[in-house]
């Protein structure tokens, strides 16, 4: 028997999925948002765009944004109780209040 595939993107048909009003290609505003440290950000992965994504266990955990690294941010989350730090684009992130 052939062995399944477990990429990083397998389990994710639901998760990985754009609602069809949302699809194609990401608004510039979303793409070029800057983001101050200390700023709170949810991390919602953008399907249609790979570079700078995160692993599908972080979809929809919050986060400080602590600096910036070339085009990306650097982002710190507790996942478990266990702190790490996340190396995202701006459009894998929205602003949470």
């Amino acid at each position: 028997m052939p062995i399944r595939s477990k990429g990083l993107r397998s389990k994710t048909r639901g998760v990985l999925t754009k609602r069809p009003r949302d699809r194609g290609v990401a608004s510039p505003n979303t793409v070029l948002r800057q983001f101050e440290p200390g700023t709170r950000v949810a991390i919602v992965n953008d399907p249609a765009q790979h570079k700078g994504m995160t692993h599908k266990r972080f979809q929809g955990q919050t986060g400080v944004v602590s600096g910036k690294q070339g085009e990306s941010f650097v982002v710190d989350i507790v996942h478990g109780n266990k702190p790490k730090t996340l190396v995202v684009r701006a459009e894998h992130l929205k602003p949470v209040q």
